[in-house]
């Protein structure tokens, strides 16, 4: 389930408590959880609605400044199904984020993050990649990953399958276009040019 920025920082305030989506077939369901960047969003409950059902409330509490406003932001889905409230709040911070924005890295952190990538490039099918993805990212942050995929004659779904597996090690992290060098990620790459000085 996508959500814009804007509404990711009213549920990280506590302004936003749901969202609307037109569904054939709810994707959540209760007691679900997303990573996002603001945090660990949990799914409450998922309702059925119909417009009538869906009160002045329910447009304040999901950003939206009336009932309205609401109504025709989801007549505009091009979605097929009826309307569903996602009661939902932030469960806290996404324990991957926490690890990403630690920078304060000690030698034996470095090198073993760096035999981690090691180990990446020597069990992957192709050329080792895990630098080059890391220095593309760190050169343009931002960047679709579509460009950056082609910036190295990459399909983008395998590409965006390799940045997951450094995500997972905490040193990049996904903007609403594209990735960037997390905190974590900028320190390892000082350390690995380091290595070559």
């Amino acid at each position: 389930m996508l959500f814009r920025r804007e509404v990711l920082e009213g549920i990280a305030e506590g302004r936003i408590n749901r969202v609307f989506r037109v569904w054939a077939e709810p994707p959540v369901r209760a007691g679900s959880t997303q990573r996002t960047w603001a945090g660990i969003i949990v799914i409450d409950s998922v309702t059925s609605v119909t417009p009538e059902e869906i009160t002045e409330d329910d447009a304040h509490h999901s950003g939206f400044k009336n009932r309205e406003a609401l109504l025709t932001a989801l007549s505009k889905s091009t979605k097929q199904g009826g309307y569903h409230r996602v009661m939902l709040h932030l469960g806290g911070p996404d324990p991957k984020s926490e690890l990403a924005d630690n920078a304060d890295l000690t030698d034996q952190e470095l090198a073993d993050l760096k035999t981690a990538l090691d180990t990446i490039d020597t069990r992957s099918r192709r050329a080792p990649w895990t630098r080059d993805v890391l220095h593309l990212i760190e050169e343009h942050p931002g960047l679709r990953a579509q460009e950056l995929a082609e910036h190295l004659n990459r399909d983008k779904l395998p590409f965006k399958a390799d940045v997951r597996r450094l995500k997972a090690l905490g040193l990049t992290e996904s903007l609403e276009t594209g990735y960037h060098l997390s905190p974590r990620g900028k320190t390892l790459m000082k350390y690995l040019r380091s290595q070559y000085e």
